[in-house]
């Protein structure tokens, strides 16, 4: 496909999304009736799909509306690239600009410009303060890919090395000593030899750091109560080699959990309802996923206040429950990848209100200009 042709089908794509198709639906639907494709231009038309979603409101207000059309053309005034290369109407590229398309288009400005929905920008100066545009600004640019190296089987120096035979340059990051920065190649770790046995495993390096935090002890009992994919699950076992138990609301966010503890050399138990007192319980709650919204851009437009307010209740039952999971000298660790107060500090300060005999030994955010996604920690215990 020629690059008039890959921007053409990323306008067909983003119509799709805007009548309300999940992103990852559309882009299927589109490789399905689309064999002609090859794997490049799939991943090339991908970029463009969620380069546009992460920056949508400002390449909407440059190309003057929301059809597939407009916002390509949005894009292209973004990244300084002439639309009248793009807009040909050469074989399968998209018919020539007309006068009122060229016209059109204006400045962003305000929410607009940071991208995001009014009432979410109104919250995020109102609540992050100085940081608001920052975080904002973030959030419009793809995430660096990351790996934790599994000192179950490796070190960072021989995973480096063998991601490196496999043509994946990496670099070590701050923020966690697990940690590899994936510098070229994103797209072929799950292909190498250092993922597939297991020496390196796909995990933000936010995410890696909240393990890091946690007072973890070999010998200990470990819940992860909302295991969801069991990222966190599987960097926890790998540092207390031994086992932890894993749950989830929902059985089926755990499916891939048993092939990837097997592929690591992990011991993860799979706990449909857990038993007695743990000396840890970690509660990664359901959350907005906003520090996350460079990695799934099209949740921070699909979020309303009512889905906030109700995502915010489930954390608190969930803190609620799983208080009682906790031995009498345990902890409770409370985290979201979420960059909100409302779902941070004015949760745990809720549950410090209901909850006498607890305490909050630590709050740690891990903000998104320290590389990875935004996350947030707390630790608590009894008095």
């Amino acid at each position: 496909m020629t690059p008039a042709a890959r921007w053409a089908a990323a306008a067909q794509i983003m119509d799709q999304i805007t009548a309300g198709d999940p992103a990852e639906k559309a882009l299927t639907t589109w490789a399905r009736k689309s064999r002609f494709a090859g794997s490049k231009d799939r991943a090339a038309i991908r970029d463009h799909v969620f380069d546009i979603l992460r920056c949508w409101r400002s390449t909407a207000a440059l190309g003057g509306g929301d059809t597939g059309r407009q916002l390509v053309l949005g894009r292209l005034r973004q990244i300084g690239v002439d639309p009248e290369l793009v807009f040909t109407g050469d074989g399968y590229a998209m018919p020539p600009l007309t006068a009122e398309e060229r016209a059109a288009g204006c400045a962003p400005k305000g929410a607009e410009a940071g991208d995001l929905p009014d009432w979410l920008y109104d919250m995020f100066v109102s609540s992050l303060g100085d940081k608001a545009k920052a975080h904002a600004e973030a959030l419009r640019h793809r995430a660096s890919v990351f790996l934790r190296v599994n000192m179950l089987k490796s070190d960072v120096a021989t995973a480096q090395a063998a991601l490196a035979d496999a043509s994946i340059p990496t670099r070590p990051h701050p923020l966690s000593n697990t940690a590899l920065e994936v510098l070229e190649n994103p797209r072929r770790v799950s292909q190498s030899t250092a993922y597939l046995t297991g020496q390196v495993e796909l995990q933000d390096v936010a995410s890696q750091a909240v393990v890091d935090a946690l007072p973890l002890t070999k010998g200990m009992r470990i819940l992860d109560y909302c295991a969801g994919g069991g990222g966190k699950t599987l960097a926890m076992a790998a540092r207390l080699h031994g086992p932890v138990d894993a749950h989830d609301h929902d059985p089926s966010r755990m499916t891939d959990i048993p092939t990837r503890a097997a592929r690591a050399g992990a011991d993860v138990v799979l706990t449909a309802q857990p038993k007695g007192v743990y000396d840890l319980v970690l509660a990664d709650v359901p959350c907005s996923g906003s520090g996350s919204w460079r990695r799934a851009p099209e949740a921070k437009w699909r979020l309303t206040p009512e889905m906030l307010t109700s995502v915010i209740a489930t954390q608190a039952s969930i803190l609620d429950t799983v208080q009682t999971l906790v031995g009498p000298k345990g902890v409770l660790a409370y985290a979201t990848c979420s960059v909100l107060p409302s779902e941070n500090e004015d949760q745990i300060d809720a549950f410090l209100e209901r909850a006498p005999g607890w305490t909050c030994t630590l709050q740690q955010r891990f903000d998104l200009d320290q590389g990875g996604d935004g996350f947030f920690l707390a630790l608590l215990t009894r008095s």
